[in-house]
């Protein structure tokens, strides 16, 4: 069975949806390990009380790669197939990128290309888009750059706050992020350039 590995740096919603996909057997994997650079993280304790693995790396006055290279080391101890990133505030070095090559998932509250980086719901709010979204992709070596493997479109109500809009982004993120993990672990995605397309 592939293995996942899941880095949060917070709550980790993300995480418990695809924790529970994997219990109701809907992602074919398990997951080996828990990775947080913050002890608090409301994820880590979540984990914890579902019994599986879980590691405090302090990434904190760190170099990036000094830290990745903890990161990894624990990722590969586990045998990890798979890594997702869920809520983890942290920008991956190429050394990370390179030891998992194709993958690294990670999901972003907004249809990229559009609004990368942070405060993406107050950037689509503040541009007057009347819809947004969410993207899960391959992690490369930009920001928020890599191949996309899912979307799901969010349309914007006219009173729509940041934390209104939020919300209703997450529930659509805790839908295709266990698609997006399923259908990488099931061996179905391959990639042209920069497309990812469905194996027949």
């Amino acid at each position: 069975m592939k293995k996942l590995g899941i880095l949060l740096s917070g709550r980790g919603s993300n995480f418990e949806a695809i924790a529970r996909n994997v219990q109701a057997g809907k992602i074919p994997g398990e997951i080996a390990v828990v990775i947080s650079n913050k002890e608090d993280a409301l994820g880590l304790q979540t984990a914890q009380k579902m019994g599986l693995a879980t590691r405090f790396i302090p990434s904190k006055g760190k170099e990036r790669e000094a830290f990745d290279r903890e990161v990894v080391a624990v990722l590969k101890e586990f045998q990890v197939d798979l890594v997702c990133l869920a809520g983890f505030m942290r920008i991956l070095s190429p050394y990370f990128i390179r030891a998992f090559p194709g993958r690294i998932l990670n999901i972003h509250p907004a249809l990229l290309p559009c609004f990368p980086g942070v405060e993406v719901q107050k950037q689509a709010l503040d541009y007057g888009v009347k819809f947004t979204g969410c993207t899960v992709h391959i992690v490369d070596e930009g920001v928020d750059t890599g191949p996309i493997v899912c979307q799901a479109v969010v349309p914007i109500l006219d009173d729509d706050t940041v934390e209104t809009l939020a919300a209703r982004i997450l529930k659509e993120e805790h839908r295709i992020y266990s698609e997006a993990v399923r259908l990488l672990l099931e061996d179905r995605i391959r990639l042209e350039g920069r497309r990812t397309l469905l194996k027949k």
